[in-house]
This record gives C-alpha cells, structure tokens and sequence, in this order.
C-alpha cells in the first residue's frame, strides 16, 4: 500500500452521490481507498455489489478497499432502511408534489462549494432545519428512512483508517441542499467533526473531511457525475428494492428527477416511476 499525502479514503455507499465524490477525488490526482459499511440495509447485498463494482471501474485494488460491518446499526433500529416492520414512505415527489428547486448559497468562483478551492467562509445555524422544508425531496420532518446518527459511524471509522494509512482527506458524498433532509448531512454537521478529527487524533495528522457535493442540487451532481465519467451504470439507489427500483422512495424520486432535470437517462431498471 502507498502511503503518503496523496491518499484520500472515499466513503462509498454504492450510490450516485457517493460515486460522483469518489470520481471528484479521482479527477483531482489522488491516491482511491474506497471505505463501505454494512448495517443491515434492505438492500444491503446490492449495494455492496455495486461497491466493489465503481472500485473495479476506478482501479481501486482490494487492498484498498474496507468492508466495515456495522450490522449493529440495524438492532439498534429505528429506521425504516434496517427496520422491516417501519414502510419506507413514498416520496412527495413520487406522488406528483413538486417543490421549488433547492435553494443555492453564495459559491466562490473557481471552486466546489465544500471542497478544495473554496475559501468562502462557512455558514453555521443553530436554527437546523426545523424552521424550513427539509431537504430537495419536499419535507418539513425527518423522513423515516433516517438511520440515527450513521454518519458518525461511518466517519468514526473513515477516520481511523485514514489515520492509519496517512491519508490527507476523507471525501462523502453528502448532500444538504437537495436531499431527504437528514440532520447528519448538513454543512454544519461536516465542521463539528473536522473539530472532533482535530482534538482526537494525533498532533501531526492532517486529516480534512471533503464534502464536494453539499450545496448542489441532483441535477447537478448529475451532470458532474457525467462530465467526471462516474459510472451510473453500477449504482443503485433505492431504498427498498433490490433488482427493479421502486421509483417511489425518496432516494429513487430525487434520483429520477436529478437525471430528468439534467437531460440524462437513468440507466437503473425501475419497477414504476409516479412522477
């Protein structure tokens, strides 16, 4: 394994968003370490297929892939992605709701909002996301489908590794602007913990978490998915299905509309699309 200030371990779910950031950390010259975790998601196999499938395609060797098994997230519970006994909701957006495009924030020219290049200063709000619409996909509460603090799971562990190999960043896919609007994918969020990367890691780590991604809407990602070549064909999105898509759950009716808004075509089988 190379060690050195060029490795970036990438949080990848198997997902769009998370395909595009590790194609974003291809596209900027690093060193991939691919980092997955299963927590007893419904569709847990397919998304740890399509993993090892984007690592294939972006050359990233076995031995830089981790495979966490966080299967405790699901006795845990508390969601309807590990919980068979909570339905996944059908997305406002699947039932023909049609909420105004996400919001932009000021962006520094010549730089991803979030990530390397942008210098503009960061906006924190104790307020959250309780007095507003939550997320891209149209709700004012958290929808059911949010797994109870994953993320600092899944960085927890990124953290860990990525000390270990002397890797200079962390990159996930979050998004804030156009999502479901879980609380753990907001921009605030991402800062506390380079806070907490700073005070328990070791004094000469220099670890940044890179959240390319956090302020674009779904039609943007795609079409920076497409320009970067992200391989769409090998993602899955859905919630609840594991061979045809739903087309109903949130992920798959922000995914539908990212692509339309785009002009792209979604290469991922649906069994019914409400739109």
């Amino acid at each position: 394994m190379k060690q050195g200030r060029t490795t970036v371990v990438v949080l990848v779910s198997g997902g769009m968003d998370s395909c595009v950031a590790a194609a974003e950390a291809r596209a900027a010259g690093h060193e991939l370490a691919f980092l997955h975790g299963n927590y007893g998601q419904r569709t847990e196999a397919r998304e740890l297929t399509c993993f090892h499938a984007i690592a294939d395609r972006m050359e990233v060797p076995h031995s830089r892939r981790l495979v966490a098994d966080m299967r405790y997230l699901a006795k845990i519970g508390g969601s309807s992605l590990t919980d068979p006994g909570i339905p996944v909701e059908v997305s406002p957006l699947a039932s023909g709701a049609r909420p105004s495009p996400a919001s932009r924030r000021d962006r520094a020219p010549g730089g991803t909002p979030g990530g390397p290049g942008d210098e503009r200063p960061r906006r924190h709000s104790a307020a959250g996301a309780s007095d507003r619409s939550i997320g891209g996909a149209g709700r004012t509460s958290i929808p059911s489908s949010y797994v109870p603090f994953r993320n600092a799971h899944f960085l927890a562990i990124a953290v860990s590794w990525a000390e270990t190999l002397g890797a200079s960043a962390i990159y996930i896919g979050a998004v804030e602007e156009d999502s479901s609007g879980y609380p753990d994918c907001r921009e605030e969020y991402y800062g506390a913990f380079q806070n907490l990367i700073a005070l328990g890691t070791r004094p000469e780590t220099r670890l940044s978490i890179v959240t390319p991604l956090i302020h674009l809407d779904k039609a943007a990602i795609v079409r920076r998915g497409l320009e970067l070549g992200a391989p769409f064909d090998l993602t899955w999105s859905c919630y609840s299905e594991s061979e045809l898509a739903c087309g109903e759950c949130d992920s798959c009716a922000l995914r539908g509309r990212g692509c339309e808004r785009a002009g792209a075509t979604d290469p991922v089988p649906y069994r019914r699309r409400e739109r």
